[in-house]
């Protein structure tokens, strides 16, 4: 048992949130920024739990309100599933943390977020991941096909940004603005997927279909494309209306509130 102990105490000491004491800012904030706070949080919390996370790599980040143009935006050093609200850094354009933090922040990291939050003054959330599937339909030279529904729904918001190198060069900003143009959904080539909304809950929704038509995609092509049944003509038009009417309802008032209660469930600690 003294050598079990003793592990386990080593391993208590390397984690960061058995060092760090992270005080509840619940309270010592807006209610508007908590709630951004929260609902941001439970959003890492989801990436997660759908394994959509990339070690401690790729960023959610959410505007905060009011005049300044500061971000929140994940500590670099913690895992996905440990982040909470109260551990999230409030960061200017530069990715610099504007407040003191016990936390390392990755200002080269939100080179693709900066550019974003700041040249849509409409991109309350942006998101960026690394999965397989979004990699996989990133190099694809049509990007994502009007195979499924889940695919139609969201195909039409698609905007496309080459490969330039980890995204460290401030200069590449101007060019993911002018490539994203006024679409919601990006295909990093050769990189992964990105998504924008007005708030975190639309955001993520947006997100969420992007990556489940990308993962159907992989999928349907796995078995060639000799049988692939593609849609009626029109079809994808059509459901591209619907998810142009539909999707920020289904987000806001639908799927985002359970969300939250399924992130709950997992682990309330999210929201402390």
């Amino acid at each position: 048992m003294g050598r079990v102990d003793a592990i386990n105490r080593g391993m208590d000491q390397a984690s960061p949130l058995a060092s760090v004491e992270i005080p509840s800012l619940q309270g010592r904030v807006s209610e508007e920024e908590w709630k951004v706070r929260v609902d941001l949080a439970a959003a890492y919390r989801m990436v997660a739990h759908f394994g959509w996370d990339d070690l401690i790599f790729t960023h959610l980040s959410a505007r905060v309100p009011g005049p300044d143009h500061h971000f929140l935006l994940n500590p670099y050093n913690l895992m996905f599933e440990e982040v909470t609200a109260s551990s999230l850094v409030k960061v200017d354009q530069h990715g610099n943390p504007v407040e003191p933090t016990p936390f390392i922040t990755n200002p080269a990291g939100f080179v693709i977020h900066s550019a974003l939050h700041m040249g849509r003054e409409d991109a309350g959330a942006v998101m960026h991941l690394h999965t397989p599937h979004g990699q996989a339909v990133s190099v694809h030279s049509d990007g994502l096909l009007p195979l499924t529904q889940t695919a139609m729904l969201v195909r039409h918001e698609i905007g496309f940004h080459d490969y330039e190198g980890v995204a460290v060069d401030l200069a590449e900003r101007e060019r993911l603005v002018e490539d994203l143009g006024d679409k919601n959904l990006m295909l990093l080539r050769n990189h992964g997927t990105l998504a924008i909304g007005a708030n975190v809950g639309e955001c993520f929704i947006k997100l969420y279909y992007f990556e489940r038509a990308c993962q159907a995609q992989v999928m349907a092509l796995s078995a060639g494309t000799e049988n692939i049944n593609n849609p009626p003509q029109g079809a994808p038009e059509v459901t591209a209306q619907q998810g142009a009417a539909g999707l920020k309802v289904v987000a806001n008032l639908l799927a985002w509130p359970a969300l939250l209660r399924k992130a709950h469930r997992l682990d309330p600690g999210f929201a402390t």
